[in-house]
């Protein structure tokens, strides 16, 4: 059973996210099942890689690759979701196929892709590669998200919403997909978090960042080479609740657990969602509070979803679906 991991941070719950910050994103597996069905088309695509890093996160032995994308297309499906992975990213497969069947939303009339890679990223444009570990080139993930996944989708024929794409991540692709989507809107028209973090303005949020990078492998990351250091304008451009205004129209979901164990809290995994899942959901769960509060005050509705549950896949899984379920991708 493959564990995964994230990060965290917030002053008013200080403790939590000394804690949060030095472990990283935690999951429990859940399993990806038989990964086929009639009529369905399950292909890796190759696009772009904006001349980042790719092959591993330093880019040893192809730092100017193609960036993989497991797709899965039903023809006839009229919509599409970019699954983005969490901080503990790898690059063989994404986490969303390792540890749940997300795949299956293509039997339900919504494609699925998944980019592949990008630990300790944030799916963003970096401004400089990260010294702390000898990254050869920064990582640009914002140019491969909007203009390597996306103009690949429209010409293989992906259904969409008037040309444009549902965008979905986990922890730190959570907030990612709200950023890009607000940032985007030519390209995209929902954006869901699931246990993302979307104050990253909130006190002591950017030191909490700062300290969890550095237990990212292959770390430690240098969090200023991705949007400078704490008073650098990137970072208010990059969080989503400072992005709120710009989301009018947009589809939005917002969901996490409260840090209660749930179904998917295993009794082999005990201790790290104990000592990691917790804090790091209750964090996540202060955060889509804060996001959810600032939004209704600014008129943008938000699809929210709340229960039982630490930083896992299972749950993020159930965050989904319950979304499509409600009509996210509609």
């Amino acid at each position: 059973m493959r564990v995964a991991k994230s990060m965290g941070g917030r002053k008013a719950t200080a403790a939590i996210v000394a804690a949060a910050a030095t472990v990283g994103l935690i999951g429990s597996s859940i399993g990806s099942g038989d990964a086929s069905a009639a009529g369905v088309i399950a292909k890796d695509r190759y696009v772009t890689s904006c001349g980042m890093p790719t092959g591993n996160a330093l880019g040893k032995g192809n730092p100017k690759g193609r960036v993989k994308v497991q797709t899965w297309m039903r023809p006839g499906n009229k919509r599409t979701v970019i699954l983005l992975d969490g901080l503990r990213a790898e690059y063989g497969t994404s986490g969303w196929f390792q540890q749940t069947n997300a795949w299956r939303l293509v039997n339900q009339g919504v494609n699925v892709v998944m980019p592949v890679g990008g630990p300790a990223s944030f799916y963003t444009d970096w401004d400089a590669p990260s010294n702390f570990n000898g990254q050869r080139a920064r990582y640009r993930w914002g140019c491969v998200i909007d203009k390597g996944v996306v103009p690949m989708l429209r010409r293989a024929g992906f259904g969409s919403k008037n040309g444009k794409y549902a965008l979905a991540g986990v922890s730190a692709g959570g907030n990612a997909a709200l950023t890009h989507a607000a940032q985007r809107r030519d390209l995209y028209y929902a954006a869901a978090s699931f246990s993302g973090y979307n104050y990253l303005s909130a006190p002591g949020m950017r030191t909490a960042l700062r300290v969890a990078m550095l237990d990212v492998a292959p770390g430690p990351w240098n969090v200023d080479a991705m949007w400078g250091p704490p008073w650098s304008p990137r970072w208010t451009q990059n969080d989503p609740a400072m992005l709120i205004n710009r989301m009018h129209g947009l589809k939005v979901f917002v969901g996490s657990g409260n840090g209660f164990f749930g179904k998917y809290n295993y009794p082999q995994n005990v201790g790290d969602d104990l000592f990691k899942g917790t804090p790091l959901e209750m964090l996540a769960w202060t955060q889509a509070k804060a996001f959810e509060v600032s939004a209704q005050v600014q008129g943008l509705p938000v699809m929210t979803y709340d229960a039982n549950g630490t930083h896992a896949w299972g749950y993020w899984r159930d965050m989904l679906f319950n979304a499509k379920r409600r009509g996210l991708f509609n």
